[in-house]
């Protein structure tokens, strides 16, 4: 909070000094004044204006919120364009508008005969004048609210079923609704107060703006009291009105079904060919599954999130193909496909309680519900709303939210790497249960190698939109095809070298007995070996000397180096005894080393 004492308190003061003032000094002579608050044409005007700011500011609810969310969600010169031109009426002089509008809707214009002239000098012409000069007020406030909504809500909402217009009312709509409301507001103030169009438009009947400046016109000062204290205090009830505070929410009871097991369906093997593009970035891949669990790893910018939408259509592919199992995906909706998503983050609705978040997928069972929420571990926060969650209780939600609506294909945007380290492994060996026990085929995108290890049977390395390996889990991690699938897999120990001999590779003036009769002797290689298959051997072939010895809890990671040139990391949880400085002896066993020729074959 900034203390009253704060150069920038002093600041803002001022300003509200300077809009404060005025209406001070205005009541501070008003008593004296004796106006008049007994002219019918006042109380007449206010009426007048007041229902006039009402009809268009429902006017631009109606045609405004639609607009500002097409603009919020288009691309392109067009779309730029229409942004710009409708904030114009903001820009020009309410005299300029006005005889816009008379351009339009005069009464010797093809629009004004048409009418036989009832669009001016009317109230119609009223709310017209309103309408142009106060629309942009709305429109810009909720284009806003639209595009600040997290566009992983309505993707996952899409997953669950709801179709567009769905997804308009029941999740960007109530999401956007208080930058709505303020524009809306901004919209009807705008309205009540104007006079430049109103008086070019419509001299009659009197609006409060235009009543109060024929009023001043006739007789000056002293007959304008009583409209500008009806304009004060119609703002001001308005302006309270709006900002009553809503009523705090209620964690009432939620009355829950017995819990009925979902029915375990046949999983079906994902097999999909996408070529699309996203801007610049450009993806080409495919793979046929041969088990029901795959990994998507890789760097960030590799691809991985872009692959999951288009498996969820959530993305337009240029060609190719989706199929789980003998059904092609790729012509369906994703509220069609019956696929589960998990964005990187929970996204869960704001002003839902946990109960209403598991229910709200499109013929969500709640039964169903009821033994997820028992399952995952929600039992007693079927009341709470997302915040008032953990975490690790959020994205439990989000899961059970997805599983509630019986997908098929469930796929996981790295879905727990926000988390700390304890509920991280907790969520992990929850899904891998739920792999074991229910019929579902999961795309997880990582890029954690254990996390890849432990849920998935196949691994598919992305790095820049293309695959550089897929294959059986054992297969990718026991030989990666490249260095560069060696360090996405997360392999320490890495080097380069020469072939000594058809079974010699010598690397940083150490020699090392590998396992590779296709290499001839002088070829230039890269190699690498996983820390874990590097021993602690008291009779093995290499002395080496400890560097570093850090306890990891529930293993050891050791640092050594040979002939004080090569070093390796191995990890083990039977390192007593040894300590940095001391000296052991290690095997590395040769059928373990990994090699590539320099050129790249391999």
């Amino acid at each position: 909070m900034t203390r009253l004492g704060s150069p920038l308190a002093w600041l803002g003061g001022l300003l509200a000094l300077y809009l404060l003032a005025p209406i001070a000094a205005f009541f501070l002579r008003l008593p004296g004044a004796g106006a008049n608050f007994g002219d019918p044409r006042l109380w007449s005007a206010l009426e007048v204006s007041a229902a006039a700011a009402t009809v268009s500011a429902t006017i631009i609810a109606v045609l405004g919120v639609p607009l500002a969310y097409g603009l919020a969600r288009a691309r392109g010169r067009l779309a730029g364009f229409i942004g710009v031109a409708i904030q114009l009426p903001l820009a020009l002089p309410p005299l300029v508008s006005g005889i816009l509008l008379v351009s339009l809707v005069g009464p010797y214009t093809l629009v004004g005969r048409w009418f036989g002239g009832a669009l001016t000098d009317s109230f119609a012409g009223i709310v017209l004048a309103q309408t142009f000069v106060a629309a942009p007020f709305l429109v810009i406030a909720a284009r806003s609210a639209f595009a600040a909504i997290d566009p992983a809500l309505p993707a996952v909402a899409a997953t669950l079923g709801h179709g567009p217009l769905s997804r308009f009312f029941r999740v960007s709509l109530p999401i956007a609704l208080p930058g709505i409301a303020a524009g809306l507001l901004l919209a009807w103030l705008r309205a009540f107060g104007e006079f430049g169009a109103t008086v070019i438009l419509s001299y009659h009947p009197y609006s409060l703006p235009v009543f109060t400046y024929v009023q001043f016109s006739s007789t000056g000062l002293p007959a304008t009291q009583a409209p500008v204290v009806a304009s004060l205090f119609a703002a001001f009830v308005v302006l309270m009105l709006a900002n009553l505070r809503v009523l705090r929410r209620r964690h009432r009871r939620v009355a829950r079904p017995p819990a009925t097991p979902p029915v375990v369906q046949a999983a079906p093997r994902l097999d999909f060919d996408l070529a699309a593009r996203l801007d610049a970035f450009g993806l080409q891949i495919a793979h046929a599954a041969a088990t029901r669990h795959l990994a998507l790893l890789g760097p960030s910018g590799a691809g991985k999130s872009f692959t999951l939408r288009l498996l969820a259509g959530l993305e337009a592919t240029d060609a190719g193909h989706v199929r789980a199992g003998d059904e092609e995906l790729a012509g369906l909706r994703p509220e069609h496909r019956r696929i589960g998503y998990l964005p990187q983050h929970s996204s869960l609705l704001p002003g839902r309680n946990v109960w209403q978040q598991i229910n709200f997928g499109v013929g969500a069972d709640p039964g169903v519900a009821s033994y997820w929420l028992e399952r995952l571990h929600l039992d007693g926060l079927e009341a709470r709303y997302p915040d008032e969650l953990s975490g690790g209780q959020q994205r439990r939600v989000a899961l059970a939210r997805a599983l509630t609506h019986a997908p098929r294909i469930l796929l996981l945007d790295e879905p727990f790497s926000a988390l700390d380290a304890p509920v991280r492994d907790s969520l992990r060996r929850e899904l891998r249960r739920l792999q074991q026990e229910v019929g579902l085929t999961t795309v997880l995108v990582t890029h954690d190698p254990e996390e890849a290890a432990l849920l998935a049977d196949e691994v598919l390395v992305l790095d820049r939109g293309t695959v550089l390996q897929a294959g059986r889990r054992a297969d990718v991690f026991a030989r990666p095809s490249s260095p560069q699938v060696a360090r996405l897999l997360g392999i320490r120990n890495m080097g380069h070298g020469r072939m000594a001999a058809a079974d010699t590779l010598e690397t940083a003036g150490v020699r090392l007995v590998v396992h590779d009769d296709d290499l001839a002797p002088g070829t230039r290689v890269a190699w690498c070996l996983r820390s874990e298959r590097v021993r602690l051997d008291a009779n093995g072939p290499y002395d080496a000397a400890v560097v570093d010895v850090v306890d990891l809890g529930a293993s050891r990671e050791i640092v050594v180096r040979i002939d004080d040139a090569l070093e390796l990391t191995l990890r083990t949880v039977d390192a007593d005894g040894l300590v940095a400085g001391g000296r052991c002896r290690i095997d590395l066993p040769p059928e373990a080393i990994r090699l590539w020729p320099e050129n790249g074959a391999g």
